[in-house]
């Protein structure tokens, strides 16, 4: 039998595993939708745990479904004190198949058949080689295509056939085979090719922060997202609950890696843009460059915290209210008072509004009854503390007095007051007095304009400064509806009550619907329980706390975003990959210790990746140029192949439709579009007019040196070159 027909026949004990597996998942889910009590059917616990075992059926249902997408890879000889699939010939080897999800044999005690690629047994598949073959003899390559085993590859890492083995990592095997293929348009999994330096990173055991350095090409996008998946295999039941939070630079750079996680067995994380992170926030406006810079400096915490406080109004003129037959004066010292005293509290606006309240109504009370209970005779005032205190509270249910404390502290939301800031120029005066006339223009838009993606961050501040804006269940339309109901029901059980007891002799106890149970808890039972994901329901909360999160092209963002990421990190697990010298934000990082430094001083690892697997050296060599223009202590990337075929330099006005290239995806890059290209990678790239590019905007020649490095196979350019 040959080797690969050999591998087929192994790979079919798998798929009827696999196919075992998923046919008693679907017979499980057949039960559970049959399942009713016929006794209670509307047992809210037995309905709670159906929908739950129903959910998580599904689940692993998608799951045994996506492994079948490349369900094994890779296999490994290696020596082992007890093997538990022992090598025909080679006594102290085991054999240990490597894939997207882990089998076993439950009839030959647990015997493992295949290894999930996360696993601590697995590693020596992406650890080994000639120099360090942590015990590995030969590790092969498994293609296939759907269940068909298509072709295998052999590196011989140690004993007796070492001197045939070629381990260079650029040799004709997985990785080489797997940067030759045509793009799709979808990022594919890196599981089979994992290097060295990329598994240390993804495995890495540290639970702070880990920030990845590298140039383009390095594969810091598919470490980050072979992390989450290792991540999850590894703390399941802390971040099953917690959830993963993955944000990405665009939308389309979302879709380009939404099968890849998938692919690897997991669907339980979050996929957001920095933009759309805000609950309820679809960006569509468009900005300057130096409206971008102005709304990410941090600054806009002052501009942001004066525009709250111009809601907290000092009446320019007193108030005057009639309570009953007397008149209540409001001063603007009165409201100053109350103010400060609500300010003092830090609590945040819609939180303080009670503190403002409470201690103006004080001063009201104070006032009245130094109206109606002087004595006469010049005495004290004939009303006790006691008296006061329901001035107080009587004065509370006045309308004119809720009115008022409504017109002077506002309750807001962050929605209305960023789109009053940022849509009237009185408005931005006032919150942004301490800055230029430049600045406060940058920040004026029209008042139709949608919401932009450095909104985002800026409604993010507003909620923490305003508090609280959600309904809670005593202002809650449908909550209100579902307590009257309930109310209504209790009435009605309380009229039917018989309150006609004919034995005199005894008094009688009677207990009625009232005294067992209230609208509100009777409300409650008819709630339906939230069943939704981890990932549903944190991507609907505004205070969700992420047990990880990862930022692919970290360097993007501003000091506002980083704000409202670390807010939803109060662990400060977090992976960061990106690149400082493709860093084409305004308000972007330049240094990582310069933007982590308010958030967690030094505390975070860095981890350089070096190797380019992506770019052919023909690209390099231009890359590498203008990088040295960027920044000249910048270590260039290595490049480990070679296409043969030298960049294309064709003249300005070249119609880049005419241009003809092999297999594979095309892409135009021009000054107008190389923001939305950052993380992708094309087989075939054009760069049009690479000086309008550099001259487009401060950080021109970082988005140059971004388009040029997206390319997998050619390189073409139109138009003169920056002197470079």
């Amino acid at each position: 039998m040959t080797d690969i027909a050999a591998e087929q026949a192994y790979v079919d004990i798998l798929f009827a595993r696999l196919d075992d597996e998923v046919a008693k998942a679907h017979q499980r889910l057949e039960q559970v939708q049959r399942e009713v009590d016929p006794a209670n059917p509307d047992n809210v616990d037995a309905l709670m745990r159906r929908e739950t075992e129903y959910h998580g059926l599904n689940a692993k249902l998608d799951r045994l479904n996506i492994a079948q997408l490349g369900l094994v890879f890779g296999r490994i000889d290696i020596e082992s004190a007890q093997p538990e699939n022992p090598v025909a010939g080679h006594p102290g080897l085991d054999r240990r198949y490597i894939g997207r999800m882990g089998l076993d044999d439950r009839a030959d005690a647990y015997r493992t058949m295949l290894l999930d690629w996360r696993a601590p047994m697995a590693r020596p598949f992406y650890l080994a080689t000639t120099a360090q073959p942590e015990g590995v003899h030969v590790r092969r390559h498994i293609r296939t295509r759907g269940r068909t085993v298509t072709g295998i590859d052999d590196e011989v890492l140690a004993g007796e056939l070492t001197q045939a083995a070629d381990g260079g990592v650029g040799s004709e095997t997985a990785l080489n085979r797997a940067m030759r293929e045509a793009r799709t348009g979808h990022m594919r999994s890196i599981v089979e090719t994992i290097q060295r330096e990329q598994d240390q990173i993804i495995r890495h055991p540290g639970r702070g922060v880990m920030v990845v350095q590298g140039g383009p090409g390095t594969g810091k996008t598919a470490v980050a997202l072979h992390r989450v998946a290792y991540l999850l295999y590894t703390y399941r039941e802390q971040l099953e609950k917690t959830g993963v939070l993955i944000l990405g630079p665009n939308p389309t750079f979302l879709d380009y890696i939404s099968r890849v996680l998938p692919e690897l067995g997991e669907t339980g994380v979050v996929l957001s843009t920095v933009g759309t992170l805000f609950p309820g926030i679809e960006p569509t406006g468009q900005e300057s460059l130096l409206t971008r810079e102005v709304k990410g400096s941090e600054e806009m915490v002052t501009i942001l915290t004066e525009a709250v406080r111009a809601h907290q109004l000092v009446p320019e003129r007193p108030a005057r209210l009639r309570v009953g037959s007397i008149e209540v004066t409001v001063t603007g010292e009165m409201v100053k008072a109350a103010r400060t005293r609500a300010r003092r509290s830090r609590r945040p606006h819609n939180e303080a509004r009670g503190v403002f309240a409470d201690h103006l109504l004080d001063q009201m009370a104070t006032q009245l009854a130094e109206t109606i209970g002087a004595d006469p005779l010049g005495g004290r005032n004939l009303l006790s503390e006691a008296d006061v205190d329901q001035l107080h509270d009587d004065l509370a249910d006045e309308p004119d007095v809720a009115t008022l404390i409504d017109e002077l502290w506002p309750s807001l939301t962050p929605t209305a007051v960023l789109h009053h800031l940022l849509s009237d120029p009185a408005a931005i005066a006032e919150a942004a007095a301490a800055y230029d006339d430049e600045t406060q223009a940058a920040l004026l838009r029209s008042p139709d304009a949608g919401w932009a993606s450095s909104d985002a961050a800026l409604l993010d501040e507003l909620s923490v400064l305003i508090g609280e804006t959600s309904e809670s269940e005593e202002t809650d339309t449908d909550w209100l509806q579902d307590v009257e109901d309930a109310e209504n029901a209790i009435d009605i059980l309380s009229s039917s009550d018989s309150t006609d007891n004919d034995d005199d002799m005894f008094e009688s106890e009677i207990l009625s619907a009232a005294d067992v149970i209230d609208a509100k808890t009777l409300a409650r039972r008819q709630e339906v329980r939230d069943i939704r994901s981890t990932a549903e329901r944190a991507r609907g909360d505004l205070t969700w706390a992420f047990g990880h999160v990862i930022i692919d092209e970290a360097q993007e963002l501003t000091p506002m975003e980083w704000r409202m990421v670390f807010r939803r990190s109060p662990s400060r697990w977090m992976t960061l990959v990106g690149d400082t010298a493709q860093t084409g934000s305004p308000a972007g990082v330049d240094s990582w210790s310069d933007t982590l430094a308010d958030f967690i001083g030094d505390r975070f690892q860095l981890h350089e990746l070096t190797v380019n697997y992506r770019t052919p050296t023909e690209i390099t060599e231009l890359a590498n140029r203008i990088l040295s223009v960027i920044d000249p202590s910048a270590t260039p990337g290595e490049a480990i192949r070679s296409t043969g075929i030298p960049v294309d330099y064709l003249p300005a006005g070249t119609d880049a439709s005419t241009l003809s290239f092999g297999e594979g995806l095309v892409k135009v890059i021009n000054a107008d579009n190389v923001a939305d290209i950052k993380g992708l990678e094309f087989d075939h790239v054009v760069v049009v007019e690479p000086q309008v590019i550099a001259d487009a905007s401060p950080l021109g020649l970082q988005d140059l040196y971004v388009a040029v490095t997206r390319a997998t196979q050619t390189l073409a350019v139109i138009g003169e070159l920056p002197v470079i």
